[in-house]
């Protein structure tokens, strides 16, 4: 039998999410980084993002984020820019929806950047129009069919 070294299986590594409901400071950026909207994911820590500026750029997910902060198309990013490679760039920070709102509401964002807000963002609305929900059935146009 092989002795155990460690500190633990496979449920030590998943840990808990500890940053789920903590509130963390808005982080703005800096000189050298640039904010930015992933277009799809690419797969081995990577992913395709259109800058702020205009440009689309190969993001790769920094280790630290990789495996514990989950990046989805659509999801606001805050990106490092490389001084030798201006089409590739380094993920340092994913902004959560509120934050991504308030990055829009201070002028961060310009007004055309469409932020994702999952599922539910379309189903708020309701349609008070004609409805078109059901269609009501006379007794003469039963018997016609």
């Amino acid at each position: 039998m092989p002795k155990n070294k460690g500190k633990g299986g496979k449920n030590r590594k998943r840990g808990k999410n500890e940053a789920d409901d903590e509130k963390r400071e808005l982080v703005f950026k800096e000189d050298g980084q640039e904010y930015a909207q992933v277009m799809r994911m690419l797969g081995n820590g990577r992913c395709e993002a259109t800058c702020i500026d205009g440009v689309k750029r190969l993001c790769h997910i920094r280790g630290k984020m990789h495996k514990k902060v989950w990046i989805a198309a659509g999801d606001i990013i805050l990106v490092g820019l490389r001084d030798y490679q201006d089409d590739k760039a380094d993920v340092i920070l994913k902004y959560m929806p509120d934050e991504a709102r308030l990055l829009k509401a201070y002028g961060e964002l310009p007004e055309n950047t469409r932020l994702n807000e999952g599922i539910a963002g379309g189903l708020d609305e309701e349609d008070d129009g004609p409805g078109d929900d059901y269609i009501e059935f006379e007794d003469e146009d039963i018997d016609k069919l």
